[in-house]
């Protein structure tokens, strides 16, 4: 996978580059601190995804990935930013983007954010995702455990009696990489920001009456 780095901090794009080169099979292939540079690195070096800040010299993030998509339609744009307010989600989402990263997301988070974003689907730090979805459903966070598969809530019982990922993966037969996944994805369904939340969460779920 090829990414394309655009925030207008050195600082931040240096650590983002060096956080992705981490990532097993993800390439950083280039670094743009401009919606216009951005546009042009693109073209020159056709990215699988470009990791987008929202706050740009100029024009905005989203402008940026407008210019991109008009030239490069097959490229996904994945916004990442501060700005967590549904508004600015709702105009991401509706202008074409791959998904909301907030910038405070673990690097777990990310690393799935990119991966589900270049796989054709659309990704929501979980805080966002339980932010936009509340008022749909009307519903307390807890009813959120409906959601989950049963290997999702097996797993979810055993975070709650402490087990790490390693030692739920000899459990179950599974990679902890799985593993990982699965607890990201459980911290989409059920809001958690963080994984300590999950954690909490689970260990709370433990103590509760059948």
């Amino acid at each position: 996978m090829r990414v394309m780095i655009v925030d207008d901090h050195t600082l931040v794009r240096a650590g983002l580059a060096r956080l992705l080169q981490g990532f097993g099979g993800i390439d950083v292939c280039a670094e743009a601190s401009r919606a216009e540079e951005a546009l042009e690195l693109a073209l020159i070096h056709r990215p699988d995804i470009v990791l987008m800040d929202l706050s740009l010299p100029g024009r905005s993030g989203i402008e940026a990935m407008g210019s991109i998509h008009a030239e490069l339609p097959s490229v996904r744009v994945l916004i990442m930013s501060m700005h967590d307010d549904t508004q600015h989600v709702r105009s991401a989402l509706e202008r074409g983007a791959a998904g909301f990263v907030v910038k405070d997301a673990a690097p777990l988070e990310l690393e799935l954010a990119l991966r589900t974003a270049v796989a054709g689907e659309v990704f929501l730090s979980p805080r966002l995702s339980s932010r936009m979805m509340a008022p749909l459903f009307n519903r307390p966070r807890s009813a959120g455990i409906d959601a989950l598969s049963n290997r999702q809530r097996q797993i979810l019982d055993m975070i709650g009696r402490g087990l790490s990922s390693k030692e739920i993966g000899v459990e179950l037969g599974i990679s902890v990489k799985t593993v990982e996944t699965h607890r990201a994805r459980m911290m989409e369904v059920l809001g958690c920001r963080r994984a300590n939340e999950l954690v909490l969460f689970a260990a709370r779920q433990g103590r509760e009456p059948a």
